[in-house]
């Protein structure tokens, strides 16, 4: 079939806007009408090749949308049905056999390869094959081809084309709070970082219940969208040192922090403002091989934690439908973070994201 998707062709884009030829959906696979797909951090590092992916691709990894056909073996999904999509796992090796469907052994592959598990792809233009399946989804297109596995069924009252965000970055963001670090109520809880995945802990940190929430950023107007959503105290980095203000704010340091940012002299800053015992989570994406250092003894001597956490350590059939719950009671308002492009400005999308104008973008593909 004919769709439209934004391609990249060369390191560094831009998003180009194609039309090519999407294959029927395989057995196990559903074909998905894209509404809306949100943009990544994920989305700028691919495009840039700070990871390994393959060039030329179709990317978008945060799509929301209506099954329109699928597979001869399906059963999870049906026409009709709304869904969110989220990253691939393999459901065949030890971790996602333990339950650990984020740890897959086959993770980088099936998210970042750029194919199918087999090595196929699906998407062609008029001179061959072009990678495709990213994160199992390639959702930068009006219609996507993903496995039945990481199709989410959502709630058809709820609002489909602001959804898409809860497949990875707000479910990062999220399940580290609520799934990984197990921030629990009464805690002392810092967000380096006021991006979309910091916001999503510190809204997350306010459900869970923690009663000190400290968001870190640099950008005044996120600082006060952060007491918006739950902070009960916001620190500017450029202004005053985030260590010493995270520990006196409160009392010697914090129990769990989380980083996002992807730099290490800033995780360097949410492993120092620990307290005794605490956990730091690591969810910012830097290029591959960025190093970091901390102070082994100020860590081994505290019996500090720092863990590597992805996608929130979620179970996205379980997580995804309960976020979707929490924003329908307006526990959860991450429509605050938002702001749509219609798919011709997609390029002025990813501009905005990177610039920090816009928090996440979302990408409308259709009504």
């Amino acid at each position: 079939m004919e769709i439209r998707a934004a391609t990249i062709r060369q390191k560094g884009g831009p998003f180009r806007i194609e039309n090519l030829t999407l294959d029927e959906p395989r057995p196990e696979e559903v074909l998905i009408r894209i509404v809306a797909t949100g943009m990544c951090h994920t989305d700028m590092v691919a495009r840039d090749q700070l990871y390994d992916v393959p060039l030329p691709i179709v990317l978008g990894h945060e799509g929301a949308g209506v099954v329109e056909r699928v597979g001869s073996n399906v059963k999870k999904v049906a026409a009709g049905d709304h869904v969110v999509l989220t990253y691939m796992w393999c459901g065949h090796c030890r971790p996602c056999l333990q339950g650990d469907l984020t740890y897959c052994q086959n993770f980088y592959a099936l998210n970042f390869g750029g194919a199918r598990e087999d090595g196929s792809s699906s998407t062609r233009d008029a001179h061959g094959s072009l990678h495709d399946h990213f994160f199992g989804q390639s959702s930068f297109g009006t219609f996507a081809l993903t496995h039945e596995r990481n199709a989410i069924k959502v709630p058809r009252e709820a609002p489909l084309e602001l959804l898409g965000p809860l497949g990875c970055g707000i479910q990062t963001g999220a399940g580290a709070v609520m799934n990984a670090l197990k921030v629990d109520p009464g805690a002392s809880f810092a967000a380096f970082g006021g991006g979309a995945v910091g916001l999503s802990a510190v809204m997350a940190a306010r459900v869970a219940g923690a009663t000190t929430i400290i968001a870190v950023d640099v950008v005044p107007s996120r600082l006060e969208l952060a007491r918006e959503l739950g902070a009960t105290h916001t620190v500017n980095s450029r202004e005053t040192d985030p260590v010493a203000a995270v520990r006196k704010i409160s009392g010697g340091g914090v129990e769990y922090t989380l980083e996002s940012s992807g730099r290490p002299e800033v995780l360097r800053q949410a492993i120092d403002a620990l307290a005794i015992r605490g956990t730091c989570g690591i969810v910012g994406a830097p290029a591959l091989g960025t190093e970091a250092s901390f102070d082994v003894n100020g860590v081994m001597t505290t019996g500090k934690r720092i863990i590597g956490i992805i996608e929130g350590d979620s179970t996205p059939d379980l997580f995804i439908p309960t976020l979707v719950e929490l924003y329908m009671q307006g526990r959860f308002p991450f429509d605050k973070l938002v702001k749509f492009y219609p798919f011709d400005r997609i390029n002025e999308a990813a501009e905005d994201s990177e610039k920090g104008i816009t928090i996440k973008p979302i990408i409308r593909l259709a009504l």
